[in-house]
C-alpha cells in the first residue's frame, strides 16, 4: 500500500487490497473513503469487500465514487462537508491517488490559500497547478 501524507488530516493512495485495510487500522486512520466507482477497472477488488473489511477493523467507511477526469463542482459539494466531519486522519483512496487529491484542493480552496493546496500536493507527489482556475472558483465560493 502506497499512502500519500496530504497533511495531518488525510492522506491519499491509490487503490487498495481488502488486506490493506487492516494495515490503514493499524497506521491510525480513522476514516476509510473510496472516489473510485465499483467495477471501474477489470480485477478491481469489490468495494463491498473492501467496504467490509474497513467495519471489521472499526474504521469509517465512506463510499462517494466519482468518474475519473470528470470531477464535478457537485462532486466538490458533497467531499467538503464529508471530509470536514469525518473522524481523522482519513485515508482516502482511488485508482491513482489523483482524484482524492483534486477533490481535497477544490474542496480546502475553500479555506485555504491556493500556494498551500499546491505544496501540500507537490509534497505528496501530485502536480495539482492545472486546477488553478478551479480553485479560484472554488475560493470565491466561501
Amino acid at each position: 500500500m502506497e499512502i500519500r501524507k496530504i497533511d495531518d488530516t488525510i492522506s491519499v493512495a491509490p487503490q487498495i487490497s481488502v488486506d490493506d485495510v487492516a494495515e490503514a487500522a493499524r497506521l491510525g486512520f480513522k476514516t476509510l473513503v473510496a472516489n473510485r466507482p465499483d467495477q471501474e477497472e477489470f480485477g478491481q477488488p469489490p468495494m463491498s469487500d473492501i467496504e467490509a473489511a474497513a467495519r471489521e477493523v472499526g474504521l469509517d467507511w465512506v463510499y462517494m465514487p466519482v468518474e475519473s477526469g470528470n470531477i464535478t463542482d457537485q462532486d466538490v459539494d458533497r467531499f467538503a462537508p464529508m471530509i470536514r466531519d469525518a473522524e481523522k486522519p482519513v485515508l482516502a483512496f482511488c485508482r491513482s491517488g489523483t482524484r482524492c487529491t483534486v477533490l481535497w484542493a477544490l474542496s480546502a480552496a475553500r479555506e485555504t490559500s491556493a500556494q498551500e493546496i499546491f505544496t501540500k500536493a507537490r509534497n505528496a507527489g501530485y502536480d495539482i497547478s492545472g486546477l488553478a482556475p478551479r480553485m479560484a472558483q472554488q475560493a470565491s465560493e466561501k
